[in-house]
């Protein structure tokens, strides 16, 4: 495979496969962490013919960003926690209408205002329901420099797969973290995008969300002649609101079906030393770096320690952890928050001993801090 070298940071290598992936519209609004993902954007995107738009808050610049998908464009968002919070209804509109939207979250301390220039992995249960209702999220994570921009490009691809949004989680460590990656080239990023379908048939009969139960939407841009109608209300297969029950029903099961029956095209994890593990660490994001670390170093002593690492998150790699679990003694979840994910490895596993290493004032996880907690187990 073809690679490229680069040096840069995280926020703007996601900016960097944005362009690559095809974007052509991003619409947000400044927040720490995640500032320089929109200030990378508003460069590179004129250079390609497409547009960045610095709004006048979250909200405006989340629905700006919906109404480009709406348009058949490929478009981006990026904030951290609070964002989040405020794009949150309109989140739930693009679930609801299945607009794809790519989400990057550079997390920080929270809640609220929080910790806004240090590290936390606080919005991994966030990520998994942004917004109210039945829908199922789709959310990645990226574990290196190279990953902010290979994870960026693949949730460009799962957005016009899935037809809703796609959430890339970087934490204030990595999007700021500065070095190194080998990426893969323009071309090859450019040959495997997926485009998202369209209908070419006669315009009487277009009927966007009359689809597969397991399939979603086909939404054809808006201003090519076929009429149909974007609401969040519930709807019928054409998008004009009712309140018909197995419509309504239908619907739902589908929001939900359409990912949960199709994992396989989306999960994707790391197992680092695990085929001989004693004792499994499970860390995602910035946290695995120091993991794989402390593993070298109980490896030398002797100490069969295994890292498992979900790059997906949501939804979550239910079945592997189960298998792991069934078959490794020892389970330490390692992250940047009080056990949100530990709380979906016991359930994935249903083992009630699942230890956990947690740090929630805004510092990094050192390796020393690992390697003392596994030598405790």
């Amino acid at each position: 495979m073809a690679t490229r070298e680069v040096i840069s940071t995280g926020n703007e290598l996601s900016a960097l496969a944005a362009r690559d992936a095809g974007c052509r519209f991003f619409g947000g609004y400044p927040i720490t962490p995640s500032s320089e993902v929109m200030h990378e954007m508003s460069d590179l995107m004129p250079e390609v013919g497409g547009t960045c738009i610095q709004m006048e808050d979250e909200i405006a610049g989340v629905a700006a960003a919906i109404g480009a998908g709406m348009a058949g464009v490929r478009t981006m968002t990026a904030t951290s926690g609070p964002g989040i919070s405020l794009k949150a209804e309109n989140l739930g509109l693009a679930q609801m209408a299945e607009v794809p939207l790519v989400v990057v979250n550079v997390m920080r301390g929270g809640p609220s205002t929080g910790l806004p220039t240090r590290v936390s992995q606080g919005d991994v249960a966030q990520a998994k329901n942004p917004s109210h209702g039945d829908y199922k999220s789709i959310t990645l994570c990226a574990g290196s420099l190279a990953e902010c921009y290979t994870e960026t490009v693949r949730a460009f691809n799962l957005a016009d797969r899935f037809m809703q949004p796609v959430f890339v989680l970087l934490d204030e460590t990595i999007g700021h973290m500065h070095g190194k990656a080998m990426l893969p080239t323009e071309e090859e990023v450019a040959n495997g995008i997926v485009p998202r379908k369209s209908f070419d048939g006669a315009p009487e009969d277009y009927r966007p969300y009359a689809c597969e139960h397991d399939q979603p939407a086909v939404l054809n841009p808006m201003f090519k002649g076929y009429r149909y109608h974007f609401t969040g209300l519930h709807h019928d297969a054409k998008g004009f609101p009712t309140e018909e029950i197995e419509t309504c029903r239908k619907l739902i099961q589908r929001l939900e079906d359409k990912v949960e029956l199709h994992k396989d095209e989306i999960e994707l994890n790391e197992e680092f030393f695990v085929d001989d593990a004693e004792i499994l660490i499970i860390a995602y994001g910035s946290v695995s770096l120091a993991a794989k670390e402390a593993i070298r170093h109980l490896r030398a002593e002797g100490i069969k320690a295994g890292l498992f690492r979900p790059i997906t998150l949501w939804p979550s790699p239910q079945d592997r952890m189960r298998e792991l679990g069934a078959k490794i003694p020892k389970v330490l979840v390692v992250e940047l928050n009080i056990g949100q994910y530990r709380d979906e490895v016991q359930r994935s596993t249903g083992r009630l001993d699942i230890d956990g290493l947690f740090k929630v004032n805004g510092r990094p996880i050192s390796p020393y801090e690992i390697v003392n907690k596994v030598k405790e187990l």
